[in-house]
């Protein structure tokens, strides 16, 4: 005996519902009947949320941050148990964010705890199909090296017409959103400093 029986459709097609399709979908509306039905008698769900979110952060440590996506700077309380972040979520004292966080901004805890984070600093040769891991330091010396290289080369301290500029059109420098003004200042006058005229930042892009 076949376990499927015709119905028809609106469209005059025939479609095919098993047993299994039925059950599932008969659970899947009464379930939401049920709470929808709950809704509607005025019943809240927030105190069971609110207890469980109290039971995931219980014992641990609150630290006061900033969320490192846009110019906005939300406020965000981030809660660590022996270290370990375990949540991440909107600050409710902040005056412009007020608790709440985007879609990005809430999920800054996977920013954080994924396994495909990268935690060294690697580095592929000119060629070179894989990357090798490196030192900072070694890194960071040869940042400089190829900035200063760069520079070297395609330093220009006149125009044509004679006028003086001392820049490089072969470098640019990109700030970041959540960097305070004391070091956005800085920031620019390293890079003026070296001739670099093309400097923009992160938050008005």
């Amino acid at each position: 005996m076949s376990r499927t029986s015709p119905t028809s459709c609106a469209g005059g097609d025939d479609m095919q519902v098993g047993r299994r399709d039925f059950l599932r979908l008969t659970a899947s509306a009464g379930a939401g009947t049920a709470i929808g039905g709950l809704v509607g008698l005025g019943v809240t769900l927030a105190p069971a949320e609110a207890r469980a979110q109290e039971l995931r952060i219980k014992d641990a440590k609150t630290t006061p941050s900033i969320c490192p996506f846009c110019s906005v700077g939300c406020a965000t309380l981030i809660h660590t148990v022996n270290g370990k972040i375990v949540n991440i979520e909107g600050d409710p004292r902040s005056p412009h964010n007020e608790g709440t966080l985007c879609p990005k901004g809430a999920a800054i805890y996977q920013l954080h705890m994924n396994p495909n984070r990268a935690t060294k600093v690697l580095h592929r040769k000119p060629g070179a199909s894989d990357w090798d891991v490196v030192e900072l330091e070694w890194a960071m010396d040869r940042v400089a090296e190829l900035i200063k290289q760069t520079r070297d080369e395609t330093f220009i301290e006149k125009l044509p017409n004679g006028k003086l500029v001392n820049m490089t059109p072969a470098m640019f420098a990109l700030g970041g959103a959540t960097l305070d003004n004391e070091f956005n200042h800085v920031c620019q006058k390293f890079w003026r400093g070296l001739g670099v005229v093309a400097i923009e930042n992160q938050a008005r892009i």
